[in-house]
């Protein structure tokens, strides 16, 4: 999977949709509908000109079912809602983090959405000093790739790259994890790549090679 790429005067999309005979790029912020190109090995391609950051958008398969982004950056109105484009290189990271060795680590498991009473990144970065003074070094964030509705473990998620929007936008994670390292504490994020949460997984409507019937799990 391949999310948007910002380059010089706009930004391309990409779409992997094997199963696909056409693939349109649906811009909800401007209401168009831009036919996309055919490459090899199932990918759709489309290149926008003068397009930014936050422009909300869904790819439009052959039948009309309109999709999200599964590379996804951000989805503002959850799972079944349109993806945001965003810029990564956008965000200027302070420099000075020296890391940490592994035998000073003291590891704090953290779930942004229960650890404090808002459960999202800005109010967890706002109690990390809580963390200091018993001592923790590290902490390890739960699963925030984004999932159905306001609560969740994070291990069926639809979007892997997408931090859930509950949670916030992607530059509050960054934020915390500025916090956290300003205050010496490393930042480990817990993942899961080895499923999808079957709610707002597209994935079987444009590539059903994705997947497999040799293996079962609940």
């Amino acid at each position: 999977m391949h999310g948007p790429s910002f380059e010089d005067g706009g930004v391309r999309f990409r779409l992997w949709a094997p199963a696909q005979e056409r693939v349109s790029l649906a811009l909800e912020s401007s209401g168009s509908l831009i036919p996309m190109e055919r490459r090899g090995d199932g990918f759709f391609e489309a290149f926008v000109e003068g397009l930014g950051a936050e422009a909300l958008y869904r790819f439009e398969l052959s039948d009309g079912i309109r999709v999200p982004d599964p590379a996804s950056r951000f989805q503002p109105r959850d799972v079944h809602g349109p993806s945001e484009t965003i810029d990564p290189g956008s965000w200027r990271w302070r420099e000075g983090w020296p890391g940490r060795d592994w035998d000073d680590v003291v590891l704090y498991e953290l779930h942004v959405g229960a650890f404090t009473p808002e459960g999202n990144f800005i109010s967890a970065a706002g109690k990390l000093d809580h963390l200091v003074q018993f001592g923790a070094t590290a902490v390890e964030i739960m699963p925030v790739a984004d999932f159905r509705g306001r609560w969740n473990w994070g291990y069926d998620s639809a979007y892997p790259y997408a931090p859930d929007s509950s949670y916030g936008r992607p530059e509050d994670f960054k934020s915390f994890v500025e916090a956290a390292h300003g205050r010496g504490i490393a930042v480990l994020l817990d993942v899961v790549y080895n499923n999808f949460g079957p709610d707002g997984n597209y994935l079987s409507l444009y590539a059903p090679g994705f997947f497999t019937g040799r293996h079962r799990t609940p």
